[in-house]
Formats: structure tokens, C-alpha cells, sequence
């Protein structure tokens, strides 16, 4: 062998030697790269197994515990984050949920519906025992926005409120599922000691046709109270008793005041055709909670030979009655109250001038036509005022809803939380994909009851978007 090919045989056994020592080094780190990495993968399976189990039996604390344990480790995986904000808001704390939230949106780049329904929903219940009776108030009203058979239990709950007011409004929200109507806890309520809430639940009870409730309503017809017996009637008429008329009738022309105007209210929520003429003789009487009574109940009666007495309700010399002729106007649909409508636009009274929009956007008037009066309602330094206007703008549908969500989505940052309540509310009537992060937004709100009139809204908006597309996504 000649001495360069010595070297050069040399030289391949020691290249190979250094290959063979160099795949070797490598093998071994990856090895303990693949060492070093699996401790934290494997905790984070085995902290969301836990974590998991945790969770079914309620343990919510210790959910939260063992994957705020994850987070730590960076070993939190999306569907941890998911039960993450679950157990936040088993735990009573949604608007800490809701940070979570976000950042299961920032990993999903969209957003999780089923879990979003189920947040906004969180920063309504956490109300329901809230000490102050209007923020329980606002906690039933968003159930009641929510529009969704899986709050029947939150507001069977409620019938046990310390406040008449709530439990009314309790028994209002059941009435709107089919589920609710059905509650066995809604048929006790009728031993509630204030009328306001039998006269509630009857409502319910005779607008559901069951027809093994009649013995109840027929019970009911004994009550000490007149409006507990008045509504007992108008749910017996729902279920095929009309003779009952005659005894609602006769209330019209009872001495106190409150007692006919809620008989007046009454027969236009039966339509029954013999009423047309009480209604029409009620709306020029004398005292005006009577007048307006009766202009409210044209509208429910929905008969087109009422328009005209409508109308002329309009131009009452109290704002009240006013009131109530334009949202009964709107109720009617006639597009030839347009005009009428129109040249109330100019009524000196806001709250009037609101109810004018809301009848005019009712009847599909565009938006422009009534822009320049909400700009200038808007600008009203009394609140119920702009809170008149976010309500009115709720009415709003197709393309002038488009316009109108600027508008709201703007009234949102209102100085006051009551606009900011109405607006909310209103962005959940007109719904559509578009609302969504408005109403996300809002759940940032630094008052509880807009919190919570965000999470109904957005409840309502997530539960129609579901039933148009036929699944979860947004």
C-alpha cells in the first residue's frame, strides 16, 4: 500500500468514527429533549383527566385548582381553557370566565357558540340572588330576553323572590317556552299572595290550552281580588269559555278606575269582535289611565275599524295616552297611519316622539325618514329618554337594523346604565351574526345589570342564530 493511500484510508476510518460518535450525541439529546418535553404533556393529560372527574362531581373549586395547575405548567390544553370557563362559572365568577374565554378564542380564532351561550348566561344567573331588588329585576328580565326552554329552571327558582315585582316578572318569563308553561311550580304560584302574580300565572295557564288547568282557573274566578277574577275569566274565555265576556264586559263599568282600565286591556287580549264598540265608546272617556287603556286594547284587537279612533287618540292632551295610541298603532300595521304617524314625529313630548319611531319603524317606514328626530332625542340630557329611543330602535328589521346597530352599538357607551340596558336589549330583538361582538364587548360593562342585559341579548341572538343555520357555529 502505497503512502497516500494510507492516509486516505485513514482518514475514512477516522470520518466514520466521528459519524458514527456524532449520530450517537445526536440520538442521545433527542432523547433528552423527548425526556424533558413528555413530563409536561403527560401532567397536562393527566391534570385534565383529573380536573375532569372533578367537574362531574361538582367539585368546581378543584377543577379550577387542577388546571389553573396546567396554565402553571404550560401544559393547558383548549379543552382545559373549555373547562376552565366552565368551572368559573359553576364558581360564580363570569366575568373571569370571560377572560378565559377570549383566550380560548384566541386559540380556536373563532368563537366557541354552545360555550358562548353558556357564558352569557353566567352574567345573568350570578344576579338572580343578588341583595337589590333591581338588579334581581334586570338578572329575570335578561332570563326572560334569553327566549330558551333551558332557563326554566333559573326562573322557577325565582317564584320565590321576596319581591311581587320579580316574581311577576318570574312567571312572564316562564309563559314564553312551552317547558315553562308545563311548570307544576308555576300552577303553586296561583297561592301567591299578591294578585299581580295569579293574575300573571292565569295568563299564562289560559294562553297554554291545557285543558286540565280549568279547575284552577275556575277556582280562581272565587278570589277576593278583582284582578285575580277578571284574569281568571280572560283565561277561562282562552280555553273556549266565551261567555266569560259578559263578565269582562260588565267590569268596563266598574267605579274604580284601575278595575276598568284592566278589563278594557283585557278584552283586547281576547279578540273577541263584540268589544270593537266598548273599546271604541272607552277611548273618549274622561279619565285618562281609561283612555289609554282602551287605545292599547284596540291595538291587541287588531280590528282595522279601530285605526281611526287610534288616530285620534294620538292627539290626547296627555302624553300618556299619546303614548299608547302609537304603539298601538304600530301593533295594527296599517300602513295608512303613516302620515299620522309622521306629523306626530313633532310631538313636544320625547317619550311620545319615541314611541312614534317605534310604530313608524313597525310599520317598515325606512330608518332615514325618522333619523333626524332620534339624532335629536339622542342628544336629550334626561336618560329615559335616550333609553326611550334604544328601545324604539329595537323595532328596527333588514336593511334599516343595519343602520340602527351603529347607533346602538355607540348608546353602549352611554355615560348612564340605563340607555345602556335599553341598548342591549334592542341589539338582541334585531340579532344577526353583526351584534354578536357588540354584545361581547358589553359583557366588559363596569354595571352588573348591563352585564346581565348583555348576556340575555346575546343569548336570544346566539339561540336564533343556531335555529337559521341548523348548528353551532358563528
Amino acid at each position: 500500500m502505497g503512502h497516500y493511500q494510507y492516509i486516505q484510508s485513514f482518514w475514512f476510518i477516522v470520518t466514520a468514527a466521528f459519524l458514527i460518535v456524532a449520530i450517537s450525541v445526536f440520538d442521545i439529546s433527542n432523547a433528552a429533549i423527548s425526556a424533558a418535553t413528555r413530563p409536561a404533556v403527560d401532567s397536562g393529560s393527566s391534570l385534565l383527566k383529573e380536573a375532569q372527574a372533578a367537574f362531574k362531581k361538582q367539585a368546581y373549586q378543584q377543577t379550577f385548582d387542577l388546571l389553573d395547575q396546567a396554565e402553571k405548567d404550560n401544559a393547558l390544553s383548549v379543552d382545559g381553557v373549555r373547562l376552565k370557563v366552565r368551572a368559573r362559572l359553576y364558581l360564580g365568577k363570569p366575568r373571569e370566565a370571560l377572560l378565559d374565554y377570549e383566550k380560548l378564542e384566541g386559540l380556536l380564532a373563532r368563537d366557541d357558540a354552545g360555550l358562548l351561550k353558556e357564558l352569557a348566561l353566567g352574567f345573568v344567573v350570578v344576579l338572580t340572588k343578588d341583595m337589590r331588588e333591581q338588579m334581581r329585576g334586570a338578572a329575570y328580565t335578561a332570563l326572560k330576553d334569553f327566549d330558551s326552554a333551558e332557563t326554566v329552571p333559573y326562573l322557577e327558582d325565582g317564584l320565590s323572590d321576596a319581591s311581587g315585582l320579580v316574581r311577576a316578572l318570574v312567571v312572564e318569563g316562564l309563559g314564553k317556552t312551552g317547558l315553562g308553561r308545563r311548570s307544576p311550580k308555576l300552577r303553586n304560584a296561583l297561592q301567591d299572595q299578591a294578585g299581580m302574580v295569579k293574575a300573571a300565572v292565569l295568563k299564562v295557564l289560559g294562553h297554554s290550552h291545557d285543558q286540565t288547568v280549568i279547575p284552577l282557573l275556575e277556582q280562581a274566578l272565587k278570589d277576593d281580588q278583582p284582578v285575580v277574577r277578571l284574569a281568571a275569566a280572560g283565561a277561562l274565555y282562552h280555553m273556549g269559555r266565551t261567555t266569560m265576556w259578559d263578565q269582562i264586559r260588565a267590569a268596563t263599568s266598574a267605579a274604580n278606575p284601575e278595575e276598568r282600565a284592566t278589563a278594557l286591556r283585557l278584552l283586547g287580549d281576547i279578540k273577541d269582535n263584540r268589544s270593537l264598540a266598548v273599546l271604541l265608546d272607552a277611548v273618549r272617556e274622561a279619565q285618562p289611565s281609561v283612555r289609554g287603556a282602551a287605545a292599547s286594547a284596540l291595538g291587541d284587537l287588531g280590528k282595522a275599524e279601530g285605526r281611526l279612533a287610534v288616530e285620534h287618540a294620538l292627539k290626547d292632551k296627555i302624553p300618556a295616552v299619546r303614548t299608547s295610541a302609537a304603539i298601538s298603532l304600530g301593533d295594527l300595521g296599517m300602513k295608512k297611519s303613516g302620515p299620522v304617524l309622521k306629523q306626530a314625529l313633532s310631538d313636544p313630548n320625547p317619550v311620545v316622539q319615541a314611541a312614534v319611531i317605534s310604530a313608524l319603524l313597525r310599520l317598515d317606514e325606512p330608518v332615514e325618514e325618522v333619523l333626524p328626530v332620534v339624532n335629536g332625542l339622542l342628544h336629550q340630557p334626561d336618560p329615559g329618554t335616550r333609553s326611550a329611543i334604544a328601545k324604539a330602535l329595537g323595532r328596527a328589521q333588514g336593511k334599516s337594523g343595519e343602520v340602527v346597530i351603529g347607533i346602538l352599538s355607540d348608546l353602549l357607551m352611554d355615560p348612564i346604565p340605563r340607555p345602556r340596558i335599553a341598548a342591549a336589549r334592542s341589539l338582541g330583538q334585531i340579532g344577526g351574526h353583526a351584534v354578536v361582538p357588540i354584545l361581547k364587548r358589553a359583557l366588559h360593562d363596569e354595571d352588573d345589570a348591563v352585564r346581565a342585559a348583555a348576556g340575555g341579548a346575546l343569548g336570544r341572538v346566539l339561540n336564533n342564530v343556531a335555529k337559521s343555520t341548523n348548528g353551532p357555529k358563528i
